[in-house]
């Protein structure tokens, strides 16, 4: 049962008040003593607050003021005398629901205690969707609910109880890293450093160093003893990012410290045995680069224990939906900005977008709307041209590759424009079928042949 508190300092309104709310199915509690009062707010469950602005202790707006810090989520009616508006307004601009005038009408009150609690329940099952949303599709700080993504969780976890060195492969932005440390996060390591190192971003002499240490006076500006990564992850994981970027010695001296165990630093001569789990990333083909005489082969076996692919995010379009609000969230409240909603017309924009740079580009985007846009609700002017008027790709050679099968490959095309085509007509078959220009018997045929079905949490509202 909803409860509502009333504070006034006539007892006749309260017990007036008190029958009739009690009529209308609430639960109601009363009180002339705003000191109470504010004992019942910092203690007690609470739907509903009606307040007068008067009260012979403390303001009915001091009263107010404390709820708006401690429960923010409870809705507020201010009562005021008719020659009190000025206070009236000001209880608004501090977050009170609405105000009612002495003498008021019964039922215009039930109708603004009736809204109030109608808010109240919208925001409770947002913020239990927002929370269900979250244990259902995140997952150390991954978020997805498409099966690509499920099945990722579903090996993390498999292969976070072990020591085996993991290799994940992908393009830039799709979340690699992260899925490195969702690894970490759920080992028997996870106390233990999680160390990360980019092996593109280092020149071969300093990445060596940086890896594996070195000894004072190794080389010139070696002015002390240093350690490298796999010394600072000891007992943790070391994650090598961009590990096909790494040059020819370097990938020696890797490949020597898994075989052995052992690492050597730069102008040492004692061996250093290192307990450290090996994830390595890349987005480049490694077994090409092992053809181009770019990669040894027998490190790439070394790393390729287990391995697994990020997949793009246009390989994933019902996740974009998630990211965006997670990250409409993340920077509305990083900027102190009220929480934006997005248009569905901008929404069909971001699932029919390529999104070359994945996960990353779309965090960027969204920072960059937040940062700039004033208004609460995002549209298409909102979003950057890029996205707006794509780019006509121009024509490319057609690679033969081994293999190949046009009628597969016209499959694979029309499935995603028809799957697309549902996305921004919300599921609506009619609408989608006058988006792709063709008939609605058409339209339930593609759905049919290609099985494509609506997920939970696809359709907006």
């Amino acid at each position: 049962m909803e409860k509502i508190l009333i504070v006034d300092d006539e007892k006749s309104l309260l017990d007036l008040l008190s029958r009739v709310f009690t009529k209308e199915g609430y639960q109601v509690q009363t009180t002339t003593s705003a000191q109470r009062a504010m004992e019942i707010i910092e203690k007690e469950d609470l739907d509903l607050l009606i307040a007068d602005i008067r009260l012979p202790e403390m303001s009915g707006m001091e009263i107010l003021k404390r709820c708006r810090e401690i429960r923010p989520d409870v809705p507020v009616i201010m009562i005021t005398a008719y020659g009190n508006m000025k206070q009236a307004i000001e209880a608004l601009k501090i977050g009170a629901l609405d105000y009612i005038i002495k003498p008021f009408d019964i039922e215009e009150l039930k109708i603004t205690v009736a809204k109030g609690m109608e808010k109240r329940r919208l925001e409770q099952e947002n913020l239990l969707l927002k929370r269900e949303i979250r244990e259902r599709y995140s997952f150390e700080n991954m978020i997805g609910k498409s099966r690509a993504m499920q099945e990722i969780f579903a090996l993390i976890e498999k292969i976070a109880g072990t020591d085996s060195t993991v290799l994940i492969t992908g393009e830039s932005g799709t979340g690699k890293e992260m899925a490195a440390r969702a690894i970490h996060g759920l080992s028997r390591r996870s106390d233990r450093p999680f160390v990360s190192i980019n092996c593109a971003a280092l020149p071969e002499n300093l990445l060596e160093s940086e890896l594996f240490g070195h000894v004072k006076g190794a080389f010139t500006g070696a002015v002390s003893d240093k350690k490298g990564m796999f010394e600072v992850a000891q007992h943790g994981t070391l994650f090598l990012d961009e590990v096909g970027e790494m040059s020819p010695w370097t990938q020696v001296k890797l490949l020597r410290a898994l075989q052995e165990r052992k690492i050597r630093r730069v102008g040492g001569t004692e061996e250093i045995p290192v307990d450290v789990r090996i994830i390595a990333a890349t987005n480049q083909d490694l077994k090409k680069r092992i053809e181009e005489g770019k990669f040894r082969e027998e490190l790439y076996y070394r790393l390729n224990v287990i391995s697994f692919e990020m997949p793009p995010l246009r390989r994933r379009v019902e996740d974009i939906p998630l990211l965006v609000n997670h990250f409409l969230q993340k920077y509305c409240q990083q900027m102190g900005k009220k929480m934006k909603r997005i248009s569905p017309e901008a929404m069909s924009l971001l699932e029919m977008y390529d999104w070359p740079g994945n996960v990353r580009e779309l965090e960027n985007v969204i920072e960059r709307v937040v940062a700039i846009e004033d208004r609460e609700t995002i549209t298409p002017a909102s979003l950057p041209p890029e996205i707006t008027r794509p780019a006509r790709k121009e024509e490319t050679q057609v690679i033969f590759n081994p293999g190949f099968n046009l009628m597969d490959y016209l499959d694979d095309i029309a499935k995603r424009y028809v799957h697309q085509a549902m996305m921004a007509a919300n599921w609506n078959m009619r609408q989608a079928a006058s988006l792709l220009g063709i008939s609605y018997r058409s339209i339930r045929y593609l759905m049919d042949k290609y099985r494509i079905k609506e997920t939970v949490g696809n359709r907006r509202p």
